[in-house]
């Protein structure tokens, strides 16, 4: 997959299949419109490239929001090379980005750039200067600039059309069970491991400590956990929280990681959620946290 950061790089036209998206977290109704375009790029002999935005235009938008992915940039472009895309345009969403208007998104980006000849987003697509572009517009302007615009129905749980939205929902109540069925996988958190206070060397369960950066907040509290660095596939237990035992003001993703003696300082380690095991608790002394984490590692191996 050839991944192009920015418009300029684009030297020549496409000729493709497109899909354009956030695509936060490429859950089962995303990798239903990827399929689709992937199928149609191959009976058309066309390239199949996805177009998306960094940063997330929300968090653009607001500065206050600081905890919204579902997925970091890594990981959505890991995601997209198992959806067989040959070649991925990340446009950087900035204040000039943002200006632009709709037909200007379509002429420069979609035609001139891309030559896109099959066009597939999600039924709430909008882009362009104040949001005002639409699968409407999209329409109007096909015979113009030589596309035809698809939109699938949307993907459906139990009657409820699946959303980023949604997931993350899901996520900060703590229901991974149903979020890693909605996402076709574990959800997972990666991060370069940093030094602590090594409290939980101390109290004989020492963890590798994760800054939680811009990922959705999940439920405070302990989780039953799967963790890979390098070639290295092991069982844990994490902690998402404040350490309110020992007072902490800080958040943290704690990882136990079974039988591992190796040091991962700086090393980057990919955490992926099985369950939700307990809320996070405040304990009176060291020996009842000591006793508690006992069981949640028994329950975490189950």
């Amino acid at each position: 997959m050839i991944i192009y950061n920015n418009l300029n790089k684009i030297k020549e036209k496409k000729n493709c299949v497109i899909a354009i998206g956030n695509f936060d977290g490429l859950h089962l109704g995303h990798q239903k419109v990827l399929k689709y375009a992937h199928l149609t790029a191959k009976r058309k002999k066309l390239k199949f490239g996805v177009v998306t935005f960094e940063p997330v235009p929300v968090m653009f938008f607001n500065k206050k929001i600081l905890n919204h992915r579902i997925n970091n940039l890594n990981q959505k472009i890991e995601g997209l090379k198992k959806m067989k895309v040959d070649f991925l345009l990340i446009i950087n969403f900035n204040k000039a980005f943002s200006q632009l208007k709709y037909k200007e998104f379509i002429k420069k980006v979609i035609y001139k750039k891309l030559n896109s000849k099959f066009l597939f987003i999600s039924k709430n697509f909008r882009f362009g200067k104040n949001r005002e572009g639409d699968i409407k517009k999209l329409k109007i302007n096909e015979k113009k600039f030589l596309y035809k615009t698809c939109v699938l129905r949307p993907f459906k749980k139990k009657n409820k059309i699946l959303s980023s939205s949604i997931i993350r929902s899901e996520i900060s109540k703590g229901n991974i069970l149903k979020v890693n069925k909605l996402l076709g996988r574990p959800w997972s958190i990666e991060g370069k491991v940093i030094k602590g206070k090594k409290i939980g060397t101390k109290i004989g369960f020492p963890t590798c400590n994760i800054k939680l950066t811009n990922y959705i907040l999940p439920k405070l509290g302990v989780y039953s956990v799967n963790v890979k660095t390098g070639n290295l596939k092991r069982k844990g237990i994490a902690n998402i929280g404040f350490r309110p035992t020992f007072r902490s003001k800080t958040l943290l993703l704690e990882v136990n990681i079974f039988g591992l003696k190796a040091n991962l300082y700086n090393k980057k380690i990919k955490v992926n959620f099985i369950k939700f095991i307990r809320p996070e608790k405040k304990f009176n002394n060291i020996k009842q946290l000591k006793i508690q984490i006992k069981k949640d590692i028994i329950k975490a191996k189950k």
